[in-house]
């Protein structure tokens, strides 16, 4: 951060990013030298057989290239990872800075290496090819164990330039061309003229980065078959993610940096706030009672609301008896007993449900595994146990539905009735608008109702098939007043704040641990995004230092305290101002330092409207330290929240194992059997979601 310029163009990586794939590199370029040093040593530089010189000159120069490459490595991997300090004068204060993430001026020739390394890629490509001739012509009568070398030599070569050419591909940037960066900055004086000239490269900016996106998007979905719909999802999408990432110039590892920074710097806070007071509920208190009966009823549907899934799930969660199980009821399935079943072409899917459910196949009332964008599979049942008409929405399991997910933007979503803005997730309300007309136009409900009048309506889903039963049932509500929604993990970027009170009469959304998705919404990622550049241009580690710190810390724990995320001796007023000198010019220039320190520039005019989860939130969470031994049983408590307290994205290693609907359905029945339930109080999911 910035990314390294090189070649007139900016490319998707740092400067401070050659550490780790410059060390390996340097440690096969060093066993490949001892080896051809041993090589030629052994035979004393004597080569008893056909085309013996151009053997000799084939060593000779390759031991001169890569004792060049290994030289030019060590630089690399040096300049990448030190930590030179400068001094910086700032209002008579001297403050001491070293190479950090945000600070390249200690790596400033790096691109002079990186172009002496380049040119060291021509050479070794002469002998390769010097090698593979004379072993395809001239190693007649060679000892065989030179020419296994040689051969090893030449294919060493070749592979390390392939993998080189595919990471070269990896790094690079569309937009990195040098004619569309920003303008340099202006005097003050002139800084009004040049305005007009700023807002026409950034809207040229943006629309270049959007066509980039849909060619990325349509690369990455060229199986699926084009259509209008599609086209419109992949415009949506690129245009929403152009907006997100055009106002940062941080690379994949700055990112990955981050989210370790803001792990540490999360569990640092979370373990120095005081210990919290439980406050007891008796056994016949309102709260309690109210608590266990929907802890009940949500362990009770999200049984359907996991068996939506089909058979990819029942597979997963029954690794060994599973795959019997529906293999034995496939192949004895008659293609005459699914006509209500769309899109199962074995019977596989509906095999799986009826397992996971306990039904039989005269429970159920539609089937539908038909998948398009935003056109998600559901099925319809008889709930007799709660004598209830079931209607079960899947998630995401395919391509097609992570673009439903990713079209989020807003769209409106009046409802008769509800005072304030109403809005909701673009292909959510898209999906759920294409169910409403399946369960309503073509008379499914109807039909479930006229067989069992006095059954309820309840809906279930979970991820996306939350969102999308959530604001089914608030489409649904006019017509059935008495229906409820069990939204499993839905997302947290879906209503908005008025219909969100509105369903909070009839939406229960399940939320477990420190789970993504329930936190995920473009405010969301946007307040990640800024916490992101603040704590990785605080941060006095270097890069190199921060991954592998943070890598050990995801893996075996330890203290967060012993890993320090802030620069030393710097007041946080000194970090709200502008760096002076020669070595901040890059970061000046930078559009993340734009981002850092101005909110009106023109990275900054895009303002994403609120989005929050729907319902009353029922928040389950482990019970005991954050850290248990792998093999140990979680113990869960859970407690009313409300959607404000999921207005942060928290960094865990835990934060998409949550998310599975097999760990939630676990959560959930761990709870119901270990009565009585663990309360706490309101006030510690706030604070529990409220780290920043």
């Amino acid at each position: 951060m910035p990314g390294l310029v090189v070649f007139n163009r900016r490319w998707g990586i740092a400067s401070d990013d050659f550490v780790f794939p410059g060390l390996f590199e340097l440690f096969i370029r060093i066993l490949w030298w001892i080896g051809t040093m041993i090589l030629f040593t052994y035979h004393k530089g004597n080569f008893d057989c056909n085309g013996s010189a151009v053997l000799r000159t084939y060593l000779v120069g390759l031991l001169v290239v890569l004792g060049l490459i290994i030289l030019s490595l060590c630089a690399i991997v040096y300049v990448s990872a030190q930590g030179k300090f400068f001094s910086v004068h700032l209002y008579c204060i001297q403050i001491v800075l070293k190479g950090t993430i945000t600070n390249p001026g200690p790596r400033r020739s790096i691109p002079a290496l990186v172009y002496l390394r380049a040119l060291l890629y021509i050479p070794e490509l002469v002998w390769a090819s010097l090698g593979a001739l004379w072993v395809s012509g001239d190693s007649r009568g060679c000892n065989p164990a030179t020419v296994g070398a040689v051969i090893s030599a030449v294919v060493a070569s070749w592979i390390i330039l392939l993998i080189t050419g595919l990471g070269v591909v990896f790094v690079f940037d569309p937009l990195g061309d040098s004619r569309h960066q920003p303008p340099a900055m202006e005097p003050l004086g002139v800084q009004d003229m040049e305005s007009n000239r700023a807002s026409q490269f950034f809207s040229t900016a943006r629309s270049l980065a959007v066509k980039v996106w849909e060619s990325r998007l349509r690369l990455l979905c060229c199986c699926l078959p084009q259509d209008e719909s599609q086209r419109a999802a992949f415009s949506s999408i690129a245009q929403l993610f152009s907006k997100f990432f055009s106002d940062t110039d941080l690379v994949p590892s700055d990112i990955a940096a981050g989210l370790a920074l803001l792990h540490q710097d999360q569990d640092k806070m979370e373990r120095s706030r005081d210990p919290e007071t439980i406050v007891e509920h008796s056994p016949s208190s309102p709260i309690e009672e109210d608590l266990e009966v929907e802890l009940e009823k949500a362990a009770h549907y999200m049984q359907f609301a996991a068996a939506a899934y089909g058979w990819p799930l029942y597979i997963y969660s029954n690794l060994f008896t599973g795959p019997c199980k529906l293999c034995g009821d496939c192949c004895k399935s008659s293609g005459a007993d699914y006509d209500i079943i769309g899109g199962d072409h074995l019977g596989c899917h509906f095999n799986s449900i009826l397992q996971t459910t306990g039904l039989q196949y005269r429970d159920f009332v539609y089937v539908s595994f038909h998948n398009q964008i935003y056109e998600i599979p559901f099925f319809v049942a008889l709930d007799h146990k709660r004598e209830a008409v079931l209607v079960a929405v899947r998630g995401t399991l395919s391509l097609k539905d992570v673009l439903t997910d990713l079209s989020a933007e807003c769209e409106n979503l009046p409802v008769e009735g509800v005072p304030g803005a109403c809005y909701a997730h673009k292909g959510i309300s898209q999906a759920a608008g294409y169910i409403y007309k399946k369960l309503v136009n073509d008379g499914i409900l109807n039909q479930a109702l006229s067989i069992v009048p006095e059954y309820k309506l309840v809906i279930t889903g979970h991820s996306l098939g939350a969102g999308t039963a959530s604001v089914l049932a608030i489409l649904l509500r006019t017509s059935f007043p008495t229906l409820q929604c069990y939204a499993f993990s839905p997302p947290g970027g879906l209503l908005s704040k008025a219909l969100a009170d509105y369903s909070k009469d009839f939406v229960v959304s399940v939320v477990l641990g420190k789970d993504l998705v329930p936190r995920l919404s473009i405010p969301n990622m946007e307040d990640l995004k800024r916490r992101i550049l603040k704590i990785v241009s605080n941060c006095n580690k270097p890069k190199y230092r921060i991954l592998i710190q943070g890598l050990w810390y995801e893996l075996f724990g330890g203290d967060p305290n012993d890993l320090p995320t802030e620069m030393d001796n710097r007041r946080e007023e000194v970090l709200s101002q502008p760096l002076l000198g020669e070595e901040s010019l890059i970061i000046r220039h930078s559009s993340s330092y734009q981002s850092l320190g101005s909110d009106d520039s023109p990275a900054h005019t895009a303002v994403h409207l609120p989005l929050f989860l729907p319902g009353r939130v029922l928040y389950i969470t482990e019970d005991g330290p954050s850290r248990r031994p792998c093999f140990s049983k979680p113990r869960y408590r859970a407690d009313w929240s409300d959607e404000m307290a999921f207005r942060s994205i928290l960094i865990s290693p835990r934060m998409l194992v949550d998310h599975m609907p097999d760990c939630v359905l676990r959560a959930l029945n761990t709870l119901i059997s270990n009565r009585p339930f663990s309360l706490c109080p309101s006030s510690f999911s706030d604070n529990q979601h409220n780290v920043i």
